[in-house]
């Protein structure tokens, strides 16, 4: 069974001082968790431990939003699940069988005929075990997905909480298939279906039908598994429309890296070779890096950001908390449970481990070196213990959202989509920001 978390922000003020063996957090404070319509909001997450790690679906939070103090106003637009009824005779189905699905909210005014898609994350299942597990739960089929959910941060319809892109056509294409929507193949003994490439056809298929083919802006983004399928996905998009369309992307939390855990060892090259051989994703990943590369190494978005031609953006943490948990230090790599505070709160990590986080962060700044060096492509990494930070509204836009200098994430994504200037901006290591939303694991 699942294990249940509760997931909330620690805002962190004044000082912080790393000694010799702990992270010391100085002017630290955490507000308690009130039911809704009190000042913080309020985060589920799962996670299930199989086969020696797991899957941290990030994406899976219910928030609570009136505070003032963060630029919060009454509650969040509620939008109606819709099913893809013609999906199933292409085979576009989730797991389970049963028929995929999006919810759609429409644009007007100046935004009519500017659509925003949005793919859900949550994780991956790369063996037969996983998945069956999986296709029970509202990540591997319809028949469980809510029937409403808040559109927050980049979905949200209020001006004074997503200031560019309030009034276009947003659109949350939900999550099934466990392999960002990019598998192609079966296992009826299993009774799985591995149709993400399918599901993703059908989707678009289905959005050009209800008016995204007349578009005059586009914007595909994702967050976590999908933000990995938003890179993976980007140029078909931008293949969708005419020239006269301005088509760009945005992944968000997705740039997983093929990194090290702490034992040396590599779970999510594991994890990731478990999801391509599965489910058959190898004949949808980019031809331009399995020519040079396995596999594997091409679901991997450090070797496909280079490979991209259309206009690109990425927000991350450089201390990804789901690459913390579930990549660097996952109890398979730490028998002895040395992490198992630190993973949980980097207010309990040592010394050793804030320098063995520091490097992963030099990996992920090296890793985009080049993507950086391109006009075309825009950057937010700041060096916060977070994930998917555009699709909630304390991080999105708000009066104390994070900060790079003094731009926030939604100003960024919005000067690099509209060309208002260029945007590569890196944070400097931890512990400098003190605008950071961390989230905290119990």
């Amino acid at each position: 069974m699942p294990r249940r978390l509760q997931l909330c922000p620690s805002h962190v003020r004044g000082k912080r001082e790393i000694t010799a063996t702990r992270v010391r957090i100085v002017g630290f404070r955490q507000r308690k968790m009130k039911p809704f319509g009190s000042v913080m909001f309020m985060a589920l997450m799962f996670m299930n431990w199989a086969n020696g790690y797991e899957d941290l679906n990030m994406t899976g939070l219910l928030y609570n939003y009136s505070d003032a103090k963060y630029g919060i106003s009454g509650r969040p637009l509620m939008v109606g699940l819709t099913l893809i009824y013609g999906a199933a005779a292409k085979g576009a189905v989730c797991l389970d069988g049963s028929l995929p699905g999006y919810h759609l909210h429409r644009g007007y005014g100046s935004g009519a005929n500017s659509w925003l898609i949005q793919l859900e994350g949550g994780g991956w299942c790369d063996t037969i075990r996983d998945c069956v597990y999986r296709k029970k739960t509202r990540r591997g089929s319809s028949t469980y997905m809510e029937r409403q959910i808040p559109f927050t941060g980049i979905l949200s319809d209020k001006a004074a909480e997503n200031p560019d892109f309030f009034n276009w056509n947003r659109v949350k294409i939900r999550y099934c298939d466990g392999a960002s929507f990019s598998g192609d193949s079966q296992n009826q003994a299993a009774q799985l279906y591995f149709r993400g490439q399918r599901i993703w056809s059908a989707a678009m298929e289905e959005l050009m039908s209800e008016g995204m083919h007349y578009a005059n802006q586009a914007l595909l983004s994702g967050c976590s598994a999908g933000g990995v399928a938003s890179i993976l996905h980007c140029d078909e998009f931008r293949n969708l429309f005419s020239s006269n369309t301005r088509v760009k992307c945005l992944s968000d939390g997705g740039m997983f890296l093929d990194a090290m855990d702490v034992s040396g060892r590599r779970t999510l090259r594991r994890m990731f070779r478990g999801v391509v051989n599965l489910q058959g994703v190898q004949k949808n990943l980019p031809w331009s890096c399995t020519d040079r590369l396995n596999p594997t190494l091409c679901f991997f978005p450090q070797h496909l950001i280079g490979t991209v031609r259309t206009p690109l953006f990425l927000v991350n943490a450089a201390y990804d908390t789901w690459q913390v948990l579930a990549s660097l230090a996952p109890p398979s790599a730490d028998p002895r449970g040395y992490w198992s505070q630190c993973r949980k709160n980097h207010a309990y990590c040592t010394a050793p481990q804030i320098n063995f986080l520091q490097d992963f962060r030099y990996q992920m700044l090296r890793a985009l070196t080049s993507f950086s060096r391109s006009s075309k492509n825009g950057l937010f990494v700041n060096s916060c213990f977070s994930h998917c930070q555009t699709e909630r509204q304390d991080t999105w836009f708000a009066p104390k959202s994070p900060h790079i200098g003094n731009k926030g994430i939604a100003e960024s994504v919005g000067n690099w989509y509209f060309n208002r200037g260029g945007v590569k901006a890196i944070d400097c290591p931890y512990p400098c920001d003190n605008t950071c939303h961390n989230l905290v694991f119990r």
